[in-house]
């Protein structure tokens, strides 16, 4: 399994950006598809935006679309979600997580991050 480390809590304005990081080591990630997803208080865990590291193709969830951006850095085995325009209701811990295909389901990830709060204010 992949070693995902997330970097990037943040407690922001509504409206405003937020840049979290994920560091992967361990298994030979980039032939998998890396992942973001968030759990809310109250809700299930969430599909938030999935890029397929070797094509770069990427998709979100319709939420969130528009307003936040899913990238990778070969060189730094880093994948990156930046969030912008962020609303009170993006509110939640975020996992960066690993999977051997490109879903938009919670189950299919295989590793998961330790997890990063970022709280949107009001």
């Amino acid at each position: 399994q992949a070693l995902l480390v997330e970097s990037g809590v943040g407690l922001v304005q509504s409206g405003g950006s937020l840049r979290l990081s994920c560091a992967a080591s361990g298994r030979t990630f980039r032939s998998y598809a890396m992942g973001w997803l968030r759990l809310a208080p109250g809700k299930e865990r969430a599909f938030v935006a999935v890029i397929v590291w070797r094509s770069g193709n990427t998709y979100y969830a319709e939420s969130v679309k528009g307003r936040f951006t899913i990238a990778r850095d070969n060189a730094k085995n880093t994948v990156y979600l930046q969030m912008s325009s962020l609303k009170h209701e993006d509110t939640a811990v975020y996992y960066c997580a690993s999977a051997p295909t490109v879903t938009a389901v919670a189950a299919a990830f295989d590793s998961w991050g330790q997890g990063t709060q970022v709280t949107v204010s009001s």
